[in-house]
């Protein structure tokens, strides 16, 4: 029954608003087309920031950079509590979702969904931001080129929830608490 009202979710929402205009006496087609042709230019605004995304962490998987930080910043990861191997992940999610999402399942398919490991990238992937995806696809979209405060504010909110997923998972581990 909730995938069929899935699949009629967008015809539901585009047929009320065709209603609503036409109740208000409104061009329907047009303000579709207007619609239509601002998400177009949206798109060109935000286009270019999720090229370079993209092509970055590409670039930073191939090189091997990810996994020479990961050995590189592991003792940092450890004295914090943060798994070492989850240090891919803590890397890679600032930058790109779907390339955090894939590191995630790699280490829940090798580490397994119970372990410490796995479920501390599940709740790590649920607790924290692609920062540099959002700053550069929101900021892009609304025209703003200064984030004066908002990256580091933005990267320490990720640290935290890094951090403090880790923590969690180990205390909840340790009370016998599954999440």
């Amino acid at each position: 029954m909730v995938a069929y009202l899935t699949q009629l979710l967008a015809p539901l929402l585009l047929l009320g608003a065709a209603l609503a205009a036409l109740r208000k006496k409104q061009d329907v087609y047009s303000l579709l087309t207007e619609g239509a042709s601002q998400g177009l230019r949206t798109l060109a605004c935000i286009a270019p920031a999720l090229v370079v995304l993209m092509t970055a962490v590409q670039m930073l998987r191939a090189s091997g950079a990810i996994a020479l930080l990961s050995r590189l910043l592991g003792p940092v990861f450890a004295w914090v509590g943060i798994p070492v191997e989850c240090a891919p992940l803590v890397l890679i999610r600032p930058i790109s979702g779907s390339a955090a999402l894939a590191v995630g399942a790699e280490l829940i398919a090798k580490y397994g969904a119970d372990s410490l490991v796995g479920r501390t990238a599940a709740v790590m992937l649920g607790s924290t931001e692609t920062t540099f995806y959002a700053i550069g696809v929101y900021f892009g979209a609304a025209g703003v080129r200064r984030t004066r405060y908002t990256l580091p504010a933005a990267l320490l909110a990720d640290l935290t929830g890094f951090w403090m997923a880790a923590a969690s998972v180990r205390l909840f581990s340790a009370l016998g608490l599954y999440i």
